[in-house]
């Protein structure tokens, strides 16, 4: 499974890097091409010349060593890599990865890489136990980092307890079955665009037409995906959520730049999923400047209809890709979905009563129904948002002869 797989080691400052040492070469001789990333403080406990000898791949320390003046070294790597791992992994490094700080080659790389990302933790069992690196640890979980859980046991500092890295045999085995699980994952190999969250029609350089969209359906469909090995495309209107991890997001702000973002991916992708809700008209008249007050009790603002997104992409679909619609109803749902799924030329239609409670926007909580091109209608029960993706990806595969392994 490892055979030919890049793999970039990221080592910091802990007595541990000596495992890291021996977790190189055993990755080295399982076929994996391994590059060490090591920061400042863990050229302390370990030498560079330790990590290139036994990869027989050269060792990166400095951001701003350039080895290469036709690449950006730490861009390179993140996109070179096919499996990021951080062994050992400090509460100063997992502090600076939750908050997004990029201080050294490591974080800058972990920044940058839409590789699978796995850390693994150790330190003394009072700072893994300490409420600021629980927090962070539960923060990149929820961006989609995987962690490699430490042992028990005497620690370098005389504590016995939590905090000791993971065997080199152990991490071993968790990143072949990563490779395993890749092989094996029902959307590998496919390219899914997700389109999320609200856009913005403006009135002036201060006001705009929009909706309560919060994009949360969107970006749990965009994380879902990529758990389930496709290559995924998120163009996102102006929400505030941190972006899945290995999802590649594109901004946009109005209905139109959201509309030319599809087209300029759609014909590769495999599956589209329309989630956002757009705004359905914009202004005629766009002021460059603040509109001020008038005398005037009244406001008559003209608008037209901003470009039908999901009815384009359907004029332009190939026969073997597949086009997913969302329809927000509050009555008819049946009638007004089925509709949409026709006239779109869609291949399912997801629709959700957002008069419910708990399943209009903004929630973490959804229940939706699924109609779609064969004439199937799939209830999927309130639950959180994440499962409702799950399952509304299960559908798509289910078009595509394949479902959800359990």
């Amino acid at each position: 499974m490892m055979n030919g797989k890049h793999i970039v080691l990221c080592v910091t400052g802990g007595i541990a890097a000596f495992k890291a040492a021996a977790l190189t070469s055993k990755l080295t001789q399982r076929g994996a091409i391994v590059r060490v990333i090591m920061t400042e403080a863990a050229t302390q406990f370990v030498t560079p010349l330790t990590f290139q000898s036994l990869s027989r791949q050269p060792v990166y320390t400095d951001t701003f060593d350039e080895k290469d003046p036709e690449r950006i070294a730490h861009i390179d790597l993140a996109d070179w890599a096919d499996l990021v791992l951080v062994a050992p992994a400090t509460a100063n490094t997992i502090a600076k990865l939750a908050h997004g700080f990029a201080s050294d080659m490591v974080t800058t790389t972990l920044l940058a890489t839409k590789a699978p990302v796995y850390i693994a933790p150790a330190m003394n069992v009072n700072m893994i136990e300490h409420p600021a690196v629980i927090d962070n640890l539960s923060r990149l979980e929820q961006m989609g980092v995987h962690f490699i859980q430490p042992g028990e046991g005497q620690l370098a500092c005389g504590w016995v307890g939590k905090g000791r890295l993971a065997e080199p045999e152990d991490i071993l085995e968790i990143v072949e079955k990563a490779f395993c699980r890749e092989r094996e994952l029902p959307f590998t190999g496919q390219h899914v665009v997700i389109t999320a969250g609200p856009t913005q029609e403006r009135i002036d350089p201060v006001r705009y037409i929009t909706n309560d969209s919060s994009g949360k359906m969107g970006y749990a469909l965009a994380r879902v995906a990529r758990e389930l090995g496709a290559k995924v495309t998120l163009i996102s209107g102006p929400v505030s959520l941190d972006v899945p991890t290995g999802v590649n997001v594109v901004h946009v702000t109005s209905t139109e730049d959201m509309l030319n973002a599809c087209l300029q991916v759609a014909k590769e992708a495999d599956v589209m999923i329309k989630c956002a809700a757009v705004s359905d008209f914009t202004p005629v008249e766009q002021h460059e400047q603040k509109m001020k007050k008038t005398n005037h009790d009244e406001l008559v603002l003209r608008l037209r209809k901003t470009p039908d997104i999901l009815s384009t992409l359907g004029g332009h679909k190939r026969d073997d890709q597949v086009l997913v619609g969302f329809a927000a109803e509050t009555n008819d749902i049946e009638h007004y979905a089925t509709k949409k799924l026709q006239k779109k030329r869609a291949d399912m239609i997801v629709a959700n009563d957002v008069s419910k409670d708990g399943v209009g926007f903004g929630h973490e909580t959804s229940a939706v129904t699924i109609y779609d091109v064969t004439g199937g209608k799939t209830e999927v029960p309130f639950g959180n948002k994440l499962d409702v993706a799950r399952a509304i990806l299960d559908q798509v595969l289910s078009l595509q002869g394949k479902r959800i392994q359990p």
